[in-house]
């Protein structure tokens, strides 16, 4: 099963919405076993990734919520299917803007109760594009189900708080001006 909703191919895609170079230092934020960091690295960008429960070699321990980076030292945070668990997006998105550097990308795409694009914007990232993808978070979301192969135990518990509410899945490329 992949990891997040559309596996490698999702990554590729939102990697096709900028212009990236191979000098480029990337941080995965939620990277689990650093799947997309690899594939940051097969484009020889400097890739990194942080994760409470790192379970890959190229992923290290960390909090997104509580980045060990510097201010202004990464060109791309990417991260997916990763914030929302965390129950503090706007955190997450203000700790990518920190780390930013000028001109830096945010990839995000994330479970959305409705206001993402809106906290992003009030972060200060330009958005330069928006995409629903719910429906690739409905097959993931059925297929963990059918397999019983949520993740992480944050999901049965989010499946229980947000019971009945409408839930989507989006896309947003962000940049720091």
């Amino acid at each position: 099963m992949n990891r997040h909703p559309g596996g490698e191919a999702q990554t590729l895609h939102l990697l096709e919405n900028i212009e990236w170079k191979k000098e480029m230092k990337a941080l995965d934020l939620g990277a689990g076993e650093g799947d997309t960091v690899r594939i940051l690295k097969s484009f020889g960008l400097e890739a990194h990734g942080v994760d409470l429960f790192p379970r890959g070699s190229d992923v290290e321990i960390g909090d997104f919520l509580h980045l060990q980076y510097s201010s202004d030292s990464i060109d791309l945070c990417i991260s997916q299917c990763a914030f929302f668990v965390s129950r503090d997006q706007k955190n997450a998105l203000s700790e990518c803007w920190r780390v930013l550097k000028k001109g830096g990308f945010l990839l995000l795409s994330d479970l959305d109760t409705g206001n993402l694009l809106k906290m992003a914007e009030q972060t200060g990232f330009t958005i330069l594009r928006q995409e629903d993808q719910t429906l690739l978070w409905r097959e993931y979301y059925l297929e963990a189900i059918w397999n019983d192969s949520f993740c992480c135990d944050e999901y049965k518990l989010l499946q229980k708080e947000y019971k009945g509410k409408k839930l989507r899945y989006t896309m947003l490329v962000g940049r720091k001006e």
